[in-house]
């Protein structure tokens, strides 16, 4: 059975096709863009720092203050924009490796104030997959097919715990409407220190009249992460993985709360978008350019 399930999640065996390519390159691309995005963003944040409040992964261990100064965040992600070139055109193994040390250091360093991100988590952890991927085969498309199954199974995984953390935190409870009223209102405050004004949109004025709905959309965001596992199984991967991209519109209708990254790694990840490559560059064979093959 588990034999059977890593087939099924990896699927070493599968005949590659030009659609294949095409659509892990931009894959990749996405995951170099959403990096590069974080690391300057934060780089450019870092300095404005003074103390560790809250020390986060290897901040735990070693103190990252010196990250603070001498504009070293700039130089990280100077580092990591170089490696993630490297790495994108196989110039270097280990390129990914360094990238995903760069951008954790980097992230450590940008939330050590107490304030804990989330939209970043899901390019982290695709990263691993591809630094793995490098470096433990030679061959590309082995490469390839094992950096999607890693990632079909962690973001999904990653999904599951987090509907599995409500259920630890809350209990049965937590999809109460009065709970979604009470992030509104927090958010509410939030968003009027910002811009000193309050604009309810059309979602946020039907959620905030009915608590049964309110209801009903924390219970669809949470069935929608508990059921997360099913990214594994490609036959159901679409349905869930449409339902988790459902679940972060409404996070950012109701709550004005963005994770375009996490959201773009859900879309790419979704659908058989390398067939539907295959089947655009067939119906338009002879004109489009032909694509170098798979190395």
């Amino acid at each position: 059975m588990i034999r059977r399930f890593f087939n099924t999640l990896f699927d070493f065996e599968h005949q590659e096709t030009t659609g294949d390519v095409i659509f892990f390159r931009l894959f990749e691309l996405c995951v170099i863009y959403w990096t590069l995005y974080h690391s300057w963003s934060w780089g450019f944040y870092i300095p404005k720092i003074g103390d560790v409040v809250l020390p986060l992964g290897i901040a735990e261990y070693m103190d990252i203050s010196f990250m603070f100064d001498h504009n070293l965040a700039i130089v990280n992600a100077t580092v990591i924009t170089i490696a993630s070139a490297l790495a994108f055109f196989k110039r270097w193994r280990y390129g990914y490796l360094l990238v995903i040390l760069g951008l954790h250091l980097q992230y450590v360093a940008r939330y050590s104030l107490g304030e804990i991100s989330h939209g970043s988590n899901v390019i982290g952890v695709v990263l691993v997959g591809m630094a793995i991927g490098v470096i433990a085969f030679k061959e590309g498309h082995l490469q390839r097919r094992f950096i999607l199954g890693y990632s079909y199974f962690f973001v999904g995984f990653g999904y599951f715990i987090s509907g599995i953390s409500k259920l630890v935190a809350t209990g049965i409870t937590w999809p109460d409407g009065a709970h979604l009223w009470m992030w509104m209102a927090e958010r509410t405050v939030d968003m009027f220190a910002l811009t000193g004004q309050i604009n309810h949109n059309f979602v946020q004025n039907i959620v905030s009249n009915s608590w049964l709905i309110a209801t009903l959309a924390l219970a669809f965001g949470m069935c929608g992460e508990l059921l997360g596992w099913l990214m594994w199984n490609k036959k159901y991967r679409p349905y869930i993985t449409t339902c988790l991209i459902m679940f972060h519109v409404g996070v950012l209708l109701v709550m004005k709360i963005n994770f375009p990254s996490n959201l773009a790694m859900l879309v790419f990840l979704a659908y058989p978008w390398a067939a539907l490559i295959d089947w655009f560059t067939t119906r338009y064979d002879g004109v489009l350019p032909a694509v170098p093959a798979a190395r």
